[in-house]
């Protein structure tokens, strides 16, 4: 099953924080992500904050073209130690 993201936040530099629709949450960096033809103009982080939340593909996307599986972003979040992926509140 293809994860919903729900919503898409710029943090800072190359870092975004996702929500999902089964409440995964977390911030993830895409700083070392941005290898390839597709991805070369997002190295220029003026362009990289301004994706949008494609609700029809359950990814962000860029006016460049690019975009990221769904599935790798989850997988990202999910990876995170449990502190970070559930964001700000679980943090004590």
């Amino acid at each position: 099953m293809i994860p919903k993201l729900e919503s898409a936040e710029y943090v800072a530099a190359y870092r975004i924080r996702l929500r999902f629709a089964d409440g995964r949450q977390g911030e993830i960096d895409l700083a070392d992500e941005l290898g390839g033809e597709v991805f070369e103009p997002l190295k220029n982080p003026l362009v990289f904050r301004r994706f949008r939340l494609d609700t029809e593909l359950n990814t962000i996307a860029w006016e460049t073209g690019a975009d990221l599986a769904p599935e790798y972003l989850y997988e990202k979040v999910a990876a995170q130690p449990a502190a970070s992926a559930v964001g700000p509140s679980a943090r004590r």
